[in-house]
């Protein structure tokens, strides 16, 4: 089974007094201990950054470590590192930072490998963008514009779809002109979690919050909700 688990927004970088999506996120594994790493290449290893994940999934039952293409750390292979991993969490920042530096190292085709193996992919903002075809970033410039990425998942991937009120009309205006495919809108405390490159399920850590498939329909954009499934109901 290959699963990608993609976050608009939330978990334990933007509500790390709610890891709902977090826990969500390790309960994946069927393992009493998972071991997590955390990729923070689009922050350029940002410290805190880093140091709150440790915070955080030392109080799920995960054995947490990440993952520096700044200061190698991974010991004598990147490739045994990496397929030593149950999950695979990418970092939010720079998308466009993000994707040169895998390529450069060639960590795209490894955590490719990673998902065939069945290791769960994970990721907030560009680091669920990653995943797809494309998605808006402003890693760019002051604007927002399209971005190819890996390519796993079909599609687009908008990020904080709602919680940045620059975003949803920037997708909109990207999908008007034809300049990006339809996909995902997905705001903040939600995540898509797809199966075998399905969507499965979508899930959300704060009640009320949405994703939104959108696409272009005639002349119009069009936005078809998906009602993601309230985690603090579980």
């Amino acid at each position: 089974m290959r699963q990608i688990i993609a976050l608009g927004g939330g978990g334990f970088s933007m509500e790390p007094e709610n890891l709902l999506l977090d826990q969500y996120l390790v309960s994946q594994v069927n393992k009493k201990q998972p071991n997590i790493c955390f990729i923070p290449t689009a922050s350029g290893d940002s410290e805190s950054y880093i140091e709150r994940f440790y915070e955080a999934y030392k109080k799920l039952s995960a054995t947490p470590t990440h993952l520096s293409l700044f200061s190698p750390n991974w010991g004598e292979s990147l490739e045994s590192f990496i397929l030593q991993q149950d999950i695979i969490y990418v970092g939010g920042g720079s998308s466009r930072n993000l994707l040169t530096l895998w390529k450069e190292w060639g960590l795209d085709h490894l955590l490719l490998k990673a998902y065939e193996q069945g290791i769960v992919l994970a990721g907030i903002s560009a680091g669920g963008i990653c995943w797809f075809q494309e998605g808006v970033t402003d890693s760019g410039g002051p604007t927002y514009r399209e971005i190819s990425a890996l390519g796993i998942l079909q599609g687009s991937f908008c990020p904080h779809y709602e919680g940045d009120e620059k975003r949803r009309p920037a997708y909109h205006e990207l999908l008007q002109e034809q300049r990006i495919t339809e996909g995902y809108g997905v705001d903040d405390s939600v995540a898509l979690h797809f199966i075998d490159e399905q969507l499965h399920q979508a899930i959300s850590s704060v009640d009320g919050k949405r994703a939104f498939y959108v696409k272009k329909q005639d002349e119009k954009v069009e936005e078809n909700s998906i009602q993601p499934l309230f985690l603090g109901d579980s």
